[in-house]
């Protein structure tokens, strides 16, 4: 199956509008400028606050943004994360408090990763099944204050396994579809806990169909899967990996399974798979750095196209600002609204409470 251009985009060549325009007769040449004076005055537009307004091609709202929140155990806790400044693993309640905080703000969603305690990690990743594990248990919690707040789970075995990869491993070797067996496992744990979207991150071929194959055989024909569909094998992770107690625990890289980051082709194949099995978003990861592949797939497919400022992006931002070398909310605001200029419909960022605040005039 081929998908046309998407209709609805407004972007397109400006050769292509050059071309759309009726040739000019003799009479209706523009008389030539004034030696020194430009033909055209494109500061026009840009003369005054209400005029930018009135033409600005995209605009950011809280309603865009998706705000990811590390878990852990304990009362009360609040456990900064020293590689990203302004971040911190949350205990359930204190995660109850922040899903109060995003409503309010007007943040349709929260994303939850879990920091696993390491004596619960094993080679399998078994507690990713535990229905009383912390993502499950954060779930219901925050789903019995603010129901009406989405929750979008990640799917993938590295919080849980001891080597820190995505899947079960044979010596060196990923296996793809025994790993894929244990992640539907997972989906459905989670979504029995109540979680509203699924959001396998693991990249291994076909996990999207046997997550829906089994959310449907159970019943959850309602939950969404949004797909990290072209998810790259990045060095901006890092600050991630220290949130989720992964960083010291990983076995080699992912290479092998995330992408390339050279190529852009393999992108729109790993989106037409996922859709073909039955996402209903798919996303693209990591984000500033892969603004084309954005572009690409919302252009190609037109589907719901989400995009992850992930945590080497935030900390960097972050880092600059600590510095003095960037004016802190500028930055921020630029960054999201790049995302936007993409294409993408929403944003996962930890960015996400203080944009919204500064949105909503605060």
């Amino acid at each position: 199956m081929i998908w046309p251009l998407n209709p609805k985009s407004k972007r397109q060549p400006t050769t292509e509008l050059l071309a759309l325009a009726p040739p000019a007769s003799a009479e209706a040449q523009p008389r030539p400028a004034p030696r020194g004076e430009p033909l055209l005055r494109l500061r026009r537009n840009r003369k005054a606050d209400w005029a930018r307004r009135l033409v600005r091609e995209n605009v950011l709202t809280p309603a865009d943004l998706i705000w990811p929140i590390f878990v852990c155990e304990g009362v009360n806790l609040r456990e900064p994360i020293s590689s990203l400044p302004g971040v911190d693993r949350l205990s359930i309640d204190a995660a109850v408090d922040s899903a109060r905080e995003a409503q309010a703000l007007g943040i349709p969603a929260l994303a939850l990763f879990p920091y696993t305690d390491p004596a619960l990690r094993d080679e399998t990743g078994s507690e990713a099944l535990n229905p009383e594990n912390l993502v499950c248990r954060a779930v219901r919690a925050i789903k019995e204050t603010t129901p009406d707040l989405g929750l979008i789970t990640d799917v993938a075995l590295d919080p849980y396994t001891s080597h820190g990869h995505d899947g079960l491993m044979a010596g060196e070797e990923i296996l793809n579809d025994e790993t894929v067996e244990v992640l539907a496992q997972q989906a459905l744990n989670q979504a029995r806990a109540g979680a509203d979207m699924i959001a396998p991150s693991d990249m291994m071929d076909g996990r999207v169909r046997a997550i829906r194959a089994a959310l449907d055989a159970e019943g959850f024909h309602s939950v969404q899967i949004l797909a990290y569909a072209a998810k790259y094998a990045s060095a901006f992770y890092g600050p991630f990996r220290d949130a989720i107690g992964t960083r010291a625990t990983l076995i080699g890289d992912k290479r092998t399974y995330q992408m390339d980051p050279a190529n852009s082709n393999e992108a729109l194949r790993e989106v037409a798979q996922d859709i073909l099995e039955g996402a209903d978003i798919v996303m693209v990861k990591p984000g500033l750095p892969y603004l084309d592949i954005i572009c690409r797939v919302k252009d190609k497919f037109g589907l719901p196209t989400f995009a992850y400022q992930v945590s080497g992006e935030y900390a960097m931002i972050q880092a600059a600002v600590n510095n003095g070398w960037l004016d802190g909310d500028k930055a921020m605001m630029e960054s999201l609204l790049a995302f936007k200029r993409a294409g993408a419909d929403a944003v996962l960022t930890y960015f996400a409470p203080r944009a919204a605040k500064l949105l909503r005039g605060g």
